[in-house]
């Protein structure tokens, strides 16, 4: 276990002697921008286009993979993490509670709103994550990072004042998304130390610990009986967009411990905002879901300024390596 610490370590230290800070913060950034955009768009036609009925299931097969990726890598001495024992749990928590709250939550509001709602909507975890980084790890933001939340927030709120397909429960589970969203990147932040668990030990114990549990609901709501009786498991195009979806899910998780490691969680919130950018956009034209009104427009190019905003001065204090606000989001590995 100490030599698969020290590997892990090992590994962080030769990648940061190859990359400078700013840029792996920045490909990180990229990469998780990227997963997190084509795995909404593959979701939602696996939700809406062919309505399956199942998100939970959609959920389970993303653990699935992520556990036989990441034991497979392990076994094969591609990755290291911790062997399990009893002290996992107690580091973990609340990870694992917050981690399949995102992921039901998150699938659910895909499947009842358009997407540029969704889209706009999800823009209320940049708030709470600020909030919370500021209680949990004590950081502090400056006058123009705040203004650009903000103008985030002002926008969303004109465009879901607007919505002409408002969906109560679309609501209510996006909502609870962007809480755990926000309460799972700041306590990811946290737990991810690499003397402890490290980034793929909190990717693989999450999903072992959750996709017990994840099925028993399954199982007891009808979920599961729903999904094996879909329709279009004989449909090849289906077969494919599911098993993409897992393994985008996997890619994705992947990608935002990635991005909160060499970041912070405020910035990883706001990667996904505007990684929404090109998502509500594509969302006026495909899905057939979205309903045009001059208000929810401007509402929505509001939002998406004030998240362009902030990804630029977050750009420019990283490329200022020097600055303390940039230095409290380096690990620690890195500055040594």
């Amino acid at each position: 276990m100490t030599a698969g610490r020290q590997a892990e370590g090992e590994g962080t230290d030769h990648a940061s002697a190859r990359l400078p800070s700013w840029v792996a913060k920045l490909l990180s950034a990229l990469f998780y921008g990227t997963c997190s955009f084509l795995l909404v768009l593959v979701n939602k036609a696996l939700l809406t286009t062919y309505r399956f009925p199942s998100p939970i299931v959609l959920g389970i097969g993303q653990m699935a993979v992520t556990i036989m990726i990441l034991y497979v890598s392990k076994l094969n001495k591609v990755i290291h993490f911790p062997d399990f024992d009893k002290k996992i749990p107690i580091k973990l928590f609340p990870l694992p509670l917050l981690y399949i709250g995102n992921h039901i939550s998150g699938l659910s509001s895909t499947s009842k709103l358009s997407l540029p709602m969704f889209t706009v909507l999800r823009k209320f975890t940049i708030p709470l994550t600020l909030l919370l980084e500021t209680i949990i790890l004590g950081k502090q933001y400056s006058l123009n990072i705040i203004v650009s939340v903000f103008a985030i927030i002002l926008g969303a709120f004109i465009a879901a004042g607007s919505d002409l397909a408002f969906n109560l429960e679309g609501y209510i589970f996006v909502f609870l998304n962007d809480i755990f969203t926000a309460a799972n990147g700041v306590y990811t932040k946290q737990k991810m130390d690499p003397k402890e668990l490290g980034k793929y030990g909190v990717l693989f114990y999450n999903a072992c610990f959750m996709i017990i549990p994840t099925l028993i609901i399954s199982v007891s709501t009808g979920d599961l009986r729903q999904a094996t009786e879909f329709n279009q498991w004989k449909n090849v195009l289906f077969i494919i967009q599911f098993l993409l979806s897992c393994f985008l899910g996997f890619l994705l998780m992947y990608s935002t411990l990635l991005c909160s490691y060499y970041n912070s969680a405020l910035t990883t919130a706001v990667v996904g905002a505007i990684k929404n950018v090109s998502v509500a956009y594509i969302g006026m034209l495909v899905g057939g879901d979205y309903i045009f009104s001059v208000l929810n427009f401007v509402g929505l190019n509001i939002c998406m300024a004030g998240g362009l905003r902030y990804s630029f001065l977050t750009l420019n204090s990283q490329l200022k390596p020097k600055q303390p606000v940039d230095e409290e989001n380096i690990p620690q590995d890195l500055k040594g």
